[in-house]
């Protein structure tokens, strides 16, 4: 198998990289994290110019990629560079699935978004859903020609900024049954909708939803009613993809900046990469590192396989890079010393990205229990 990049996605990721070498340093990032907002609206308009939002889009949808590999290649390099703006939330999630369920005047929507002018937040997680994607108990009735949504989501990420929220409500059916959920593009300045945002450990910034009543027009729903949940678990997988090739990039960077302390630190005359208990850490640390990417090259393979198989390598890869991440943010640390828990030093930013990735989708323990049971079928 050729594991080689295609000749657009070396383009793309070379520009990419060079844009955020230039353009996003530890004392850009910085700032932006000290900002109300979380978020540049500089950054996420020259993404969009330099077609990094368009990239998560197959043709059919306006864009050019929209595959496991292009997802790849555009968020290790934003893991690399730490980047806090919300292209996974926007693009890969919401922007998703209004590509997978939208009519022909909500997918208008996405030409917008690529062009950098609207963000989205994807509105699914409640307080006792946990990790399990089918549970949601805000409900939406319907009364007429209108519906009418009420209930909570939890930790929605970027609530905040954006300008439509694609909420989930049960329409019939259980809490937990994957049948009965719709999809609904919520706007923003809706009546009877509260968001009481909070900054996040790893960046950016999230929000607890509370839709008290609020009534839509029919037509706010995505695709049919009660069928949206292979469309979440499709959107949840490319996100899981994409997630996992953003820890991958911020994986990196945390060895870079081990190695590149180790090589410049000295004791007793030397630089303390030379000393072989030090190394031998340094090389099992490059070792979890290509064991990640080849997890991540196996899960973006799959993407588009039937949904068990699909399911199977993400949790996979989802398990192994939680392992993983967290044994190489935690040697980091160590090795460096003090100076990793400075906030101004790029690690600190680095290490919070590499273990809060694990949390997001499911954690290792979540996706453990899930490979069993999908290998068991």
């Amino acid at each position: 198998m050729n594991f080689e990049l295609t000749q657009e996605r070396q383009m793309l990721q070379d520009t990419l990289r060079r844009f955020l070498a230039d353009r996003y340093g530890v004392a850009v990032r910085q700032e932006i994290l000290r900002s109300p907002a979380g978020q540049s609206t500089e950054i996420w308009q020259a993404l969009a110019d330099l077609g990094i939002l368009a990239a998560l889009f197959s043709e059919t949808d306006g864009g050019f990629g929209g595959g496991g590999f292009d997802l790849a290649v555009v968020f290790e390099e934003l893991g690399r560079a730490g980047v806090v703006e919300p292209v996974l939330d926007t693009g890969v999630l919401a922007g998703g699935l209004i590509a997978a369920l939208g009519d022909t005047a909500q997918r208008a929507q996405l030409e917008v978004l690529m062009g950098g002018g609207l963000q989205l937040a994807f509105a699914h997680g409640e307080p006792a859903s946990r990790y399990e994607p089918s549970w949601v108990e805000t409900t939406a009735q319907l009364t007429g020609d209108q519906v009418v949504l009420t209930g909570r989501k939890a930790v929605v990420i970027n609530a905040e900024a954006a300008d439509y929220l694609i909420v989930s409500a049960r329409e019939s059916g259980a809490v937990d049954a994957p049948e009965g959920v719709s999809l609904f593009m919520v706007p923003a300045n809706s009546t009877g909708l509260a968001v009481q945002g909070y900054p996040l450990l790893a960046g950016g910034r999230a929000a607890e939803v509370t839709l008290d009543a609020v009534q839509l027009p029919a037509t706010a729903r995505l695709g049919p009613a009660g069928g949206a949940a292979p469309a979440i678990a499709t959107a949840l997988a490319r996100a899981a993809v994409a997630l996992g090739a953003e820890t991958l990039g911020a994986m990196e960077t945390a060895a870079r900046l081990t190695r590149d302390y180790l090589m410049t630190r000295k004791q007793f005359g030397r630089p303390i990469g030379s000393f072989q208990a030090l190394a031998h850490r340094m090389s099992d640390m490059l070792i979890e590192l290509e064991q990640a990417r080849s997890a991540v090259i196996n899960a973006a393979g799959h993407l588009n396989d039937d949904d068990r198989t699909r399911d199977l390598h993400i949790s996979a890869a989802k398990n192994l890079l939680g392992r993983a991440g967290r044994l190489l943010a935690e040697e980091s640390i160590q090795m460096h010393g003090g100076i990793a828990m400075t906030q101004e030093y790029e690690l600190a930013h680095i290490a919070k990205r590499i273990m809060m990735a694990d949390h997001r989708f499911g954690d290792e323990d979540y996706h453990m229990e899930r490979f069993i049971a999908l290998s068991a079928q």
